[in-house]
């Protein structure tokens, strides 16, 4: 996505948002540099108010020393292979997006996507290394943003303040509304609108 002016660069964070949604893609960001390059108070990304996380995301995208990818799974690629696959695809698309590979990846969680590189599965990752919480900051921004953006094609379901998650106003919405086709066909309270309402699902 973009190059880093930096040659000292050996490693990446990666890491996700929107897995647990019921609507939307599952957004993935990789953030290749070093700690000393990233702006101070960088933390998993739900520790963050939404204006920090703004700012943050800001400082991270307009520093050159830093080379940034984001990928995503769509909602046809998770209803087609599960949410866990489209997450680890999102993941090796946001590295495949960086100018060049890391010595390594460091990705959050305990599960490892296929990657051109080594890695290492690292459990609370985006608290623990600077590198992957940066990426979690850029991964929930973005889905944030691009749900922001859904709400306005999609109104009614209050994407713009929920992101797709399973908020009452969501859950009302559904009932009123029926789906649209950002859900998730495969998530079970989608699936069980789905099937109340007699749809077939493919």
């Amino acid at each position: 996505m973009r190059k880093s002016s930096s040659d000292e660069i050996k490693f990446a964070g990666i890491d996700e948002a929107g897995r647990g949604p019921w609507a939307g893609p599952v957004v993935a960001a990789a953030v290749m540099g070093l700690e000393a390059d990233l702006p101070p108070g960088i933390t998993d990304s739900k520790k963050l108010s939404p204006a920090r996380r703004e700012v943050l995301y800001e400082q991270l995208m307009a520093n050159p020393r830093l080379s940034i990818g984001v990928g995503m799974g769509s909602v046809a690629e998770i209803d087609e292979i599960n949410i866990l696959q489209a997450t680890m695809m999102a993941m090796a698309r946001a590295l495949s997006s960086l100018p060049t590979l890391p010595a390594q990846a460091l990705v959050d969680g305990n599960r490892l996507p296929p990657l051109p590189c080594p890695t290492e599965a690292i459990i609370k990752g985006d608290l623990l290394v600077p590198l992957i919480g940066a990426a979690s900051i850029i991964a929930k921004v973005s889905r944030d943003r691009l749900m922001n953006i859904y709400s306005q094609i999609y109104p009614g379901y209050g994407f713009e303040t929920n992101q797709g998650y399973g908020t009452k106003l969501h859950s009302d919405s559904l009932k009123s509304q029926g789906i649209c086709p950002l859900h998730r066909r495969s998530f079970k309270p989608i699936h069980k609108i789905l099937c109340e309402q007699k749809v077939i699902i493919a």
